[in-house]
């Protein structure tokens, strides 16, 4: 008989126990449940070239989020440190990140991306009576549709590291480069 008592109640209490531990996972509010922010400011161009690079992230699941980056070029164009490297003087981005792996919105992720710029392009080459040319600078506002690829690497306070890199090509003004490039190294918080 005590036996049997014992058994039953090693299998009552299991079963109890196993009750309350789903009714605490069911209850608990998981990471990845929550929506999350992001603000990064774009390191390298900052520092290489003088241009203010901003990004807000939403975080909208385990594997995806959408971005908008503000990019405002500080520095004048007749600095050679930056003349080559951006023919955009402001430029607005939206983009969507898809995550891979089993991380919480970080790891490698493949983005899509619309960017609305605007900025000076030297597209019209001019040729002077003594048979020397020169390039004419033309004002330009055009859209562009591309894709990436990145990967973004999170510490457990909160701070990342966002390393990507794309390219799309613009669809409007003939006036304006074909194709559009992006290589962002940014740091931000996650909050």
């Amino acid at each position: 008989m005590k036996k049997i008592f014992l058994l039953l109640f090693v299998f009552v209490t299991s079963i109890t126990y196993a009750q309350d531990s789903q009714n605490n996972e069911i209850t608990k509010p998981e990471k990845r449940d929550i929506t999350q922010n992001e603000l990064s400011i774009g390191a390298l161009n900052l520092v290489a070239f003088g241009a203010l690079d901003i990004t807000y992230e939403r975080i909208i699941n385990k594997n995806s989020s959408w971005a908008v980056e503000g990019f405002i070029k500080a520095l004048d164009r007749d600095n050679e440190d930056i003349g080559d490297a951006f023919y955009k003087d402001f430029s607005l981005t939206g983009k969507y990140k898809y995550f891979f792996g089993d991380n919480y919105a970080r790891g490698f992720y493949v983005h899509g991306f619309g960017m609305l710029s605007s900025g000076e392009y030297d597209n019209n080459y001019v040729t002077r009576p003594d048979g020397y040319g020169y390039y004419e600078y033309e004002d330009y506002t055009d859209f562009a549709l591309g894709f990436g690829v990145g990967g973004k690497f999170v510490s457990t306070g909160g701070f990342f590291l966002d390393l990507s890199t794309g390219i799309g090509r613009n669809l409007f003004n003939e006036n304006s480069p074909t194709v559009v490039g992006q290589f962002n190294v940014n740091l931000g918080f996650r909050f």
